[in-house]
């Protein structure tokens, strides 16, 4: 029996991760892409690709800084594609590695931000989105990153909307009030395991 790859992905400040975390709860293996991501940026066969495409700018010590990285691709849409061309591959990679190792599962889940915008999602069997309304996830993002209401509403604006993921999305989940997202989650985690 073949493991399905589900993929769980929402907007900035939908809370996916919070419903990642709840399947993992539950005994999922979830495989985080963009945690993965991170450590790829400080690999050192990585860092001459950066420098190539970003130049020296953003790098502090001689290690990339995220920030200065995140105010460049924000701002410029084909420097988030150069990023992405350095990133996704690398990401791909190590999620069919870490695959082969938890070949033993009806499914996995993997977890991304632009699972769509990145192309991955055509990697899924299906795919789970959370979704929120806009004025939460800008409330959400400013409070946890200590970032502004501008900055936030850029990085939305980065990504497919919610209709448009919607419409490659198999399963919603709907994340207004945390407990109720939660008992979604746990719904859909038992008829998955049942299916």
């Amino acid at each position: 029996m073949k493991t399905k790859v589900l993929g769980l992905t929402g907007g900035i400040g939908s809370g996916k991760t919070t419903i990642a975390h709840v399947f993992e709860e539950l005994g999922v293996p979830v495989y985080y892409a963009d945690d993965e991501a991170k450590k790829i940026l400080y690999l050192p066969e990585v860092l001459p690709e950066l420098k190539e495409n970003f130049g020296d700018a953003v790098f502090v010590d001689g290690r990339p800084d995220r920030a200065k990285i995140a105010a460049v691709v924000f701002a410029d849409k084909e420097k988030l594609q150069a990023l992405n061309n350095i990133i996704h591959p690398r990401v791909a990679q190590h999620f069919n590695n870490w695959l082969q190792a938890h070949n033993n599962y009806k499914f996995v889940i993997k977890e991304a931000a632009i699972l769509f915008e990145s192309g991955s999602y055509k990697q899924c069997d299906d795919i789970i989105l959370v979704t929120a309304p806009t004025e939460d996830r800008v409330q959400r993002v400013m409070q946890r990153d200590g970032t502004t209401r501008e900055q936030v509403l850029q990085r939305i604006a980065n990504q497919w909307t919610e209709e448009q993921k919607t419409r490659l999305s198999k399963y919603i989940i709907t994340n207004i009030n945390i407990d109720t997202a939660r008992s979604e989650a746990v719904k859909l985690f038992k008829f998955l395991n049942n299916m």
